[in-house]
């Protein structure tokens, strides 16, 4: 571990020329769900032609589609159903709230008993409410819903005075001993934590606990001109962490704001098959593409053993049940058999002295707060969040718009469609449905702008390891399924993983990276073609 030295208590990390950052609770994507513009390639056609995508990608896509790029270019009626038959109709605030459509009666019920613990609040213990006590010592909300407002995304701070109820901060510092490297290269361990604050920030206590610290935010505008003189501007966030309750942090503590993901379709996310990730993934490019996006390979805390990682900003969850207990455990303080332990760090003497709501369990399992039954519920009703079909999948606007993402090669990250398979497991309602999510549920190099910044405002290393295998510069593709209702759900909903984005262009114009040859594409569009390719995601 580095050692403590002494710093102000207030600290930018983001700078003013266009520095980023990032995330919060349960989930855990790339930046809300924010869009990734993947870059096309140069490859050329034997009419002369630049083609939009490396002809092996064009393959994997058609493969994992099981029909060609020009059906799923062109309009597709199976597409409305974006969610295939677990889809809902809904176009109300309510778009991302309602069970998969092909629930049956008799399990709707389990959906309604995990929304209720979605959706109320944990109290300090003890508390007559014993099924729903134990909230802290440390934590960030009371409820899973403060976060994902309505089941969507969150938001950063507009102000200073403004809460920081649907963001979180990520910790993590660089590796300095080769034990921490070989650890980090395997995937034993998440990262390294700070000794003082641990993997994530909480800034809230109970009474007699300090918080950690208070998170502000300040922002910055930033003009973007088109090739046709319009001017988009930008907001740069300079996250600010005050009031630090346990001592100074480090100068190369890396630190990630993230707001919470929309929580629809993670059943659908959960039944794509491993094998299917992981054949889209091109680490060394080798397709010369400049798109070499990767998986992640996590520790699976439920197992013991490592897995293909697929939810949060970074996918450094294998599966809904770890990201939920995680979740409970990070943000609210609450100890399930997935995670047993405290949120506290050993120096955190209050925090680990304070009076638990933990409840015998007997077969020599430990007292926890999140008991199996709660678990399943909240599993069920988290993999069953319905996603809402598309609108005007049809409009003439709308397929102009289509055209110009997939001629840009937007799908080379954004997958647009998945066959899923018929499971050995109870997924009922996901068994077999076609898909369009338009994701890959890799890790992609998205540029400096959007990386994560050390606490003094330095870029880290790309070979330092923040969540498993991925580090401060990258990002796991989000899925657009839904993403023109975000702001329906939600007024106050911003796009990317620390919410700097207002709008959905606004979000492709932040991507550098593997996206910056399609962003400079998206600049040359004039006023018909940013019409137009809003319009499409809108519908999405």
């Amino acid at each position: 571990m580095s050692s403590i030295h002494t710093k102000s208590s207030a600290f930018p990390f983001i700078s003013s020329s266009l520095q980023g950052t990032s995330f919060k609770i349960a989930l855990t994507i790339m930046g809300a769900m924010a869009i990734s513009a993947c870059q096309p390639t140069d490859n050329v056609a034997d009419n002369g032609k630049p083609q939009a995508l490396a002809p092996e990608r064009a393959q994997t896509i058609e493969a994992l589609a099981g029909v060609p790029m020009q059906q799923l270019a062109t309009f597709d009626p199976q597409e409305i159903k974006q969610g295939g038959d677990t889809g809902i109709s809904i176009t109300s605030s309510e778009s991302y709230s309602k069970p998969s459509s092909n629930v049956s009666a008799s399990r709707k019920g389990n959906f309604f008993i995990g929304n209720a613990f979605f959706r109320q609040p944990w109290v300090v213990a003890p508390a007559s409410t014993d099924s729903r006590d134990g909230l802290g010592a440390l934590f960030n909300v009371a409820a899973c819903q403060s976060c994902h407002i309505k089941d969507g995304r969150g938001h950063a701070p507009m102000s200073s005075d403004d809460d920081a109820d649907s963001l979180l901060i990520r910790l993590a510092m660089p590796a300095t001993t080769d034990e921490q490297r070989k650890q980090l290269q395997n995937s034993l361990i998440e990262k390294v934590v700070h000794p003082m604050y641990g993997g994530q920030l909480q800034d809230r206590g109970i009474q007699g606990v300090p918080a950690e610290a208070r998170i502000a935010v300040q922002w910055t505008d930033k003009p973007v001109t088109f090739a046709d003189g319009h001017v988009e501007t930008l907001r740069a966030p300079t996250f600010n962490l005050t009031k630090p309750g346990y001592g100074a942090f480090d100068d190369e503590l890396m630190v990630s704001p993230r707001v919470a993901l929309p929580m629809i379709g993670l059943g659908l996310l959960e039944q794509i098959p491993d094998e299917d990730i992981k054949k889209q993934a091109d680490s060394d490019d080798k397709n010369n593409d400049d798109i070499s996006g990767k998986f992640n390979w996590v520790m699976d805390p439920q197992t013991g053993k490592t897995a293909l990682g697929r939810f949060g900003w970074k996918a450094g969850q294998t599966k809904l049940i770890t990201q939920n207990q995680s979740a409970f455990n990070e943000d609210m303080g609450l100890t399930s058999n997935i995670r047993p332990h405290e949120s506290c760090m050993p120096t955190q003497t209050a925090c680990l002295s304070a009076t638990t709501g933990a409840d015998e369990q007997g077969n020599d399992k430990p007292p926890v707060e999140v008991n199996d039954d709660v678990t399943k519920f909240v599993e069920f009703y988290t993999r069953n969040l319905a996603v809402p079909h598309r609108r005007n999948a049809d409009d003439k606007l709308v397929l102009a718009g289509k055209k110009r993402f997939y001629d840009m090669g937007c799908q080379s990250c954004h997958t647009p469609r998945y066959q899923l398979p018929k499971t050995d497991d109870d997924h009922l309602e996901q068994h077999g449905q076609v898909i369009y999510p338009y994701t890959d549920l890799l890790l992609h190099d998205m540029g400096d702008d959007l990386a994560d910044r050390t606490i003094a405002g330095k870029l880290p290393p790309k070979d330092a390891q923040v969540e498993f295998l991925a580090n401060s510069y990258e990002w796991r593709t989000p899925a657009l399924w839904g993403i023109g209702l975000a702001q329906t759900v939600d007024s106050q909903a911003t796009f990317l993983h620390d919410g700097r984005a207002r709008t959905l262009m606004e979000a492709v114009l932040w991507h550098g990276g593997e996206a910056e040859t399609q962003k400079q594409k998206v600049l040359k569009l004039d006023k018909q073609g940013r019409t137009e390719l809003n319009a499409f995601l809108k519908s999405l």
